[in-house]
């Protein structure tokens, strides 16, 4: 009868849950599929050679490609050459935005990549390996008429990576390169209106400083950054699911201190992931409106890299819970084999974004990839982090395994057990079952929506409706892993319900009554943890 009425119960619970989780989460994929615009907007902009005489040149003056106060203009090298215009005098200058616009906070970050015009010919031709030099300055200003301030001026190499499909012939003069994209700058804030980017190819045959790159034509720069729409939206996200996780969080850690025993430790790996998912929630992105705080991008790839962490270190400790032998592991140094690769792999990806966006909080220009030993540490870093993820799912592959042929042999014996054992092990049985089971649901999601936000155009549209596919995929995904986080809480929290004793059947039972719960554990409104007595005597009988 008991046995009944928790089954029921369970089924009751999951069934209400289940739809209510599934109906969040499509609000979540259609408010961005539906109100956000796209994330991103890339915006190409044609540098203008302007002519710059003066010594010093990045001290003394910041040359406007348009406006009031604009340069002397080159329309192209050969009036350079024409006018006896030496290399060393000439200046690419970028502003940003276009004409008549205003950029704003809400864009949150800008990420600029360039691309040169390089022109094939017979005596001036593109050396192997060739390395260009740039002498980069940013500046701000807040009005069209105000001053220039400088943000960040540094002098920068890039190696060139290009391609002539024709015969180099005198014929084939004139035609241009064909040069693959440069990492060139990366801001994490956009805190001011107008942007201003100096460019100069300083020239030294004697130090063969910019000898040997061809004949540059063009500067173009594509800056790209976040939709002032699409931050809205993410932002209302975040502060709605702040407190709901941050709730639900509270209730459960309550459920657990209200039991007469110690917290256990899946119970413990639960709640920090619910903490974890809490610090990736706090909209605290709401001040980088008013402020300009450059170093958001680093803290929210800190921010990620605990969560994901600690969702991984669950997993493993889940598994190990129900592993069913008779093995001790109510301690997570029973577990350092297997979130030992896992803290290696996060601290090598934080060493790796510290050596990148940490460096560009002081230089916004630079890059870790532009170097040979920037790049081979890079990799290094790259390829441990690789290995420790491989080796965590070789272990995880293997406990799942593990578990799955515990749990077969378990099925085999459960008739012959009594009730109150049956039903423990049923219990751990189906809430294994259950969690693999939405667990791959949300990792299969995750790749599925991911590989068709990239092959596809970015939308779709269905007569007068436009759906934005990556903004669906970033909101949904999103709230998939804080709903994941919810129902985790939720389903996993001790419950404190009493059946009470089944009168009707001889098999064990306690003057309390057993409680309706999905840990781990058989726990007694009066006593402490079984799982791991009743766990080990079963595997010895």
């Amino acid at each position: 009868m008991a046995g009944a009425i928790i089954e029921n119960m369970s089924t009751r619970k999951l069934c209400v849950v289940g739809g209510i989780l599934l109906v969040f989460q499509v609000i979540a994929f259609l408010v961005g599929g539906l109100i956000a615009p796209s994330p991103t907007t890339a915006v190409p902009y044609m540098s203008v050679k302007c002519i710059d005489v003066r010594k010093n040149h990045h001290k003394t003056k910041w040359l406007m490609p348009w406006g009031p106060n604009h340069c002397k203009k080159l329309k192209d090298f050969e009036e350079a050459v024409s006018r006896q215009i030496e290399a060393n005098d000439i200046v690419f200058a970028v502003h940003i935005p276009l004409p008549s616009k205003e950029m704003s906070p809400w864009f949150q970050f800008m990420l600029f990549i360039m691309q040169l015009d390089i022109a094939f010919k017979m005596d001036n031709d593109l050396k192997e390996n060739a390395e260009i030099t740039l002498d980069v300055s940013l500046a701000y200003r807040d009005d069209m008429f105000g001053d220039w301030e400088e943000i960040a001026h540094a002098i920068e190499i890039r190696k060139l990576k290009c391609t002539f499909g024709s015969p180099k012939t005198v014929e084939s003069e004139g035609r241009h390169y064909d040069c693959d994209f440069l990492p060139f700058m990366e801001i994490g804030s956009v805190a001011h209106k107008y942007y201003l980017i100096n460019i100069r190819l300083p020239v030294n045959d004697r130090k063969g400083i910019n000898v040997g790159i061809g004949e540059i034509k063009d500067i173009r720069l594509v800056g790209i950054h976040q939709n002032g729409g699409f931050t809205k939206v993410w932002f209302a996200m975040k502060t709605f699911l702040t407190p709901s996780i941050l709730i639900i969080m509270v209730w459960y850690w309550r459920r657990i201190t209200l039991m007469t025993r110690a917290p256990v430790l899946l119970e413990k790996v639960i709640f920090a992931l619910g903490i974890s998912m809490t610090f990736i929630n706090i909209p605290v992105e709401w001040f980088s409106i008013g402020f300009d705080w450059t170093w958001m991008l680093l803290f929210g790839d800190i921010r990620q890299g605990i969560f994901y962490a600690m969702l991984l270190s669950f997993w493993i400790i889940f598994c190990g819970e129900h592993m069913m032998d008779q093995n001790e592991r109510n301690r997570l140094s029973g577990y350092w084999k297997q979130v030992g690769p896992i803290a290696v792999g996060s601290f090598c990806l934080f060493i790796f974004d510290m050596c990148e966006r940490g460096v560009q909080l002081k230089n916004p220009f630079y890059s870790i990839w532009t170097t040979e030993v920037g790049t081979e540490l890079a990799m290094a870093f790259i390829i441990v982090a690789g290995i420790c993820l491989c080796l965590y799912f070789l272990f995880l592959c293997f406990m799942v395994f593990q578990v799955f042929r515990n749990i077969s042999g378990k099925q085999s014996s459960l008739p012959a057990m009594s009730k109150a054992r049956r039903l423990h092990y049923e219990g751990l049985i189906f809430r294994f079952k259950f969690l693999m089971l939405i667990t791959l649901a949300c990792a299969a999601m995750t790749v599925i929506f991911f590989i068709v936000s990239q092959v596809t155009e970015g939308h779709w549209k269905w007569g007068d409706i436009t759906i934005q596919v990556n903004s669906a995929f970033f909101t949904g995904i999103y709230g998939m892993w804080n709903l994941y986080v919810f129902a985790l809480m939720f389903l996993y929290a001790p419950s404190h319900k009493n059946y009470g004793e089944d009168q009707s059947n001889g098999d064990l039972a306690v003057n309390s009554g057993e409680e309706l719960q999905l840990t781990t554990t058989i726990t007694h409104v009066d006593g402490p943890t079984e799982v791991y007595k009743l766990a080990r005597k079963e595997a010895q009988e």
